[in-house]
């Protein structure tokens, strides 16, 4: 198997992760921070050093705004929901994934005001677009790190600045860019950081969370029993605990802590590189290609490991399927949970073939992919 799906869920993952999951399962496997014997305090500290290793990860000062969800879906639903009233502002791309513009739309038939900014497919979305955008009742920026439908990057450090300088929250969905390219929430300018588990992170999937800045609250999603507090009738006020209601998946925590730990060791700049390297050659080769159509930045700008194209005459669950039954590549077509980004593209409804890369990929499989591609244009001719 080639795997071209790294955009979905990144595999293989380190043999560390698999590692820690194991291993808590068997050594670890109680209820942190709800018994005081032995494992219950194991499972607690994974926990806690998994809490550790992201705010370092990101450059957030308090571990205890790091609130561990299920993935990024749930993180951008606490976020969102959590924040926006009916007479609010919020301001996003028209680039977005479901996860995203899903809540927005329920907010707005809620009484929420969402504007969409059209976005350029090959420089993003533009500083100037944002600053112009912001009304008195603006309280939101929410936009992803990067495209999942095409790899296209938004300028966050700038923007991040705008919103600073307009006293207006900025918030980030880093499910493309976290664990392949550097996020620093200071730096940057953000104030809620949304992150997924299972992708570039390394870890397994059920595993995401957000990032809060310490002096925002929240309205919750769920309330139940958090470990704390037991003899109030309400949700904590403080966080984690306001936000992490029910069990956490530890087994899936400790594995996402190693797949930072296994970043950090590697050095995220090295695998930046490996992955730009093989988005550069497999996007070079792809546009060599008669028949094949290639979406989104052109190859010397810089994006996430993420490709879509189409072939001249075939739908993209064709060509996906033909790539999985022919040549044992692994990718995915369809609208890839976007639409807003394909109309924007000009592909909605028939979608894309869409190629994501990760760091366990190597040129020699890029290789067989081009010539996998160029088969099948070429039998399109016949």
């Amino acid at each position: 198997m080639i795997y071209f799906d790294n955009a979905a869920t990144t595999w293989p993952k380190p043999e560390c992760v698999y590692e820690a999951v194991d291993q808590c399962l068997r050594n670890k496997g109680a209820n942190p921070s709800r018994s005081g014997h032995f494992m219950a305090l194991l499972a607690g500290q994974i926990v806690l050093n998994a809490r550790g290793q992201i705010a370092e990860f990101f450059n957030i000062s308090d571990p205890l705004q790091v609130v561990f969800t299920s993935n990024a879906t749930e993180a951008l639903n606490l976020g969102l929901k959590g924040l926006l009233k009916p007479g609010d502002h919020v301001i996003t791309s028209s680039l977005e994934h479901n996860a995203l513009t899903r809540p927005l739309e329920m907010l707005r038939s809620q009484g929420v005001e969402v504007t969409k900014l059209q976005t350029s497919v090959q420089e993003g979305l533009h500083p100037e677009q944002v600053e112009a955008a912001i009304q008195n009742n603006t309280k939101l920026i929410v936009l992803s790190h990067a495209s999942n439908v095409m790899g296209l990057i938004h300028p966050i450090g700038e923007i991040g600045r705008i919103a600073r300088e307009k006293s207006v929250l900025f918030m980030v969905d880093s499910a493309q860019t976290a664990g392949s390219i550097p996020i620093d929430v200071q730096a940057m300018g953000i104030d809620l950081l949304v992150f997924a588990g299972h992708k570039g992170l390394l870890g397994p999937q059920g595993t995401g969370g957000l990032y809060l800045r310490e002096d925002l609250q929240l309205d919750t999603l769920k309330e139940g029993g958090t470990g704390a507090n037991s003899e109030e009738p309400f949700q904590p006020e403080e966080s984690p605990e306001r936000y992490e209601s029910g069990t956490l998946n530890t087994p899936g925590i400790a594995g996402l802590g190693a797949g930072i730990e296994f970043i950090k060791q590697e050095g995220i700049e090295k695998i930046r590189e490996k992955e730009r390297s093989l988005t550069r050659q497999l996007m070079l080769g792809l546009s060599e290609i008669p028949g094949v159509i290639l979406y989104g930045p052109n190859p010397s700008v810089e994006r996430a490991p993420v490709i879509s194209i189409n072939l001249e005459g075939r739908e993209p669950s064709e060509v996906s399927y033909l790539l999985d039954k022919l040549y044992g590549i692994a990718s995915r077509p369809g609208l890839h949970c976007a639409p807003d980004a394909h109309k924007t593209l000009g592909t909605f409804k028939q979608g894309t073939v869409r190629l994501s890369l990760g760091y366990f990929n190597t040129s020699q499989e890029v290789e067989e992919c081009l010539d996998a591609v160029a088969r099948l244009s070429s039998s399109n001719k016949k």
